[in-house]
């Protein structure tokens, strides 16, 4: 587990809804590892929930029944997905989401990880305060972040994370005297109120 926070894995889930504790299940993961800045390795894969998915997330994702009728349970995928994280730590725009099903599918398989979650999200909003919002979208073009492929499709959402993350980092870095930002710097910056970053910063 590194502290420096440009080395991790960035991960995003599509599902079938937003909550596992009514049964929702994941139906895509797409991941990238990150190493000093570097995309090094990404993971994609359709899972298959066991049940059909509804026309609005048919609609929202692009993902079909038809495509999952094809693709491996999420025990399967996910057994393999844990492997692949090993112990990095794992960073997701809006976490809290993401975190909640990665937690559910892993206690599915007995599975969990050792490394800790950071939210682009949460810096984001301690860093672009001028931001018209922190939806992922809004952030690309907000940082001018070049952008081709489709928003709602896990593999795309975790690289275009990946990327703000980076530009995150390095704004926060023009602030800080160190050689890279340290992940626990991170954790209390996300716990900082907007008035008081300035001086965590600078304290830092």
């Amino acid at each position: 587990m590194h502290d420096n926070a440009n080395s991790l894995v960035v991960l995003d889930f599509e599902t079938t809804g937003l909550s596992p504790n009514n049964g929702d299940r994941a139906i895509e993961i797409g991941a990238v590892r990150l190493e000093q800045g570097i995309v090094t390795d990404k993971f994609q894969a359709l899972m298959n929930p066991g049940f059909r998915i509804s026309t609005f997330i048919e609609q929202y994702t692009g993902i079909t029944n038809g495509m999952l009728t094809t693709a491996s349970p999420c025990d399967a995928v996910m057994a393999e997905f844990c492997d692949f994280i090993g112990n990095d730590n794992l960073l997701a725009h809006n976490s809290a989401f993401d975190r909640k099903f990665l937690d559910a599918e892993f206690s599915n398989i007995s599975r969990t990880y050792p490394g800790e979650f950071m939210c682009s999200l949460l810096v984001s909003r301690r860093i672009n305060i001028n931001a018209p919002n922190h939806k992922l979208g809004t952030l690309i073009n907000y940082k001018n972040i070049a952008a081709e492929g489709d928003f709602h499709r896990a593999l795309f959402d975790a690289e275009m994370t990946a990327k703000l993350w980076l530009t995150l980092l390095d704004d926060i870095n023009s602030k800080i005297s160190l050689d890279y930002v340290p992940f626990s710097l991170l954790k209390k910056l996300c716990k900082t109120a907007k008035k008081d970053v300035s001086a965590l910063l600078a304290k830092w």
